[in-house]
């Protein structure tokens, strides 16, 4: 088998868990439309859990995901690359996040359902792309970000 072994590729798969956890608020409306897309949130649950649960939980998981991985010489490469990756496109949501609530997008909004929605199946994509491609030993390359990855590892 080349590429990574098959527990760096669980593990990076596993990174993309924080921004779908994210990205769960922005598919509300689509889960009151399509009640199927609710178990699409099972997986992200661990990850909703350790947010909630432990006082500051975001700030604390990308703490440790950014110090104790990302930072990590000795960790390889691959989980690096994708726990980095992760980071950032929730950095990315984060930020969306904070756009919605300056611009008063909420869900009673026509604009803000539709723009949640929008995001919600764009971070879908993006999650499942990144998650399969490391299930397959490879990088996913995600436009800017990717770029912005491989410029801060090396």
């Amino acid at each position: 088998m080349e590429g990574p072994p098959i527990w760096q590729r669980l593990l990076a798969a596993a990174a993309y868990l924080l921004p779908w956890s994210d990205a769960l608020p922005f598919g509300q409306g689509l889960f009151g439309v399509f009640p199927l897309l609710q178990w699409l949130q099972l997986p992200a649950l661990p990850v909703v859990m350790v947010q909630q649960l432990v006082p500051f939980g975001s700030l604390v998981l990308f703490l440790v995901l950014y110090l104790a991985v990302v930072r990590n010489s000795k960790v390889p490469y691959f989980l690096r690359f994708n726990v980095l990756q992760a980071i950032l496109v929730d950095i990315v949501l984060v930020l969306v996040n904070l756009a919605f609530g300056v611009l008063r997008l909420g869900n009673g909004s026509f604009a803000g359902r539709t723009l949640g929605n929008t995001v919600f199946l764009a971070i879908l994509v993006l999650v499942a792309f990144a998650v399969v491609e490391s299930l397959r030993g490879k990088e996913a390359d995600i436009p800017s970000i990717s770029e912005a990855v491989r410029l801060q590892l090396n």
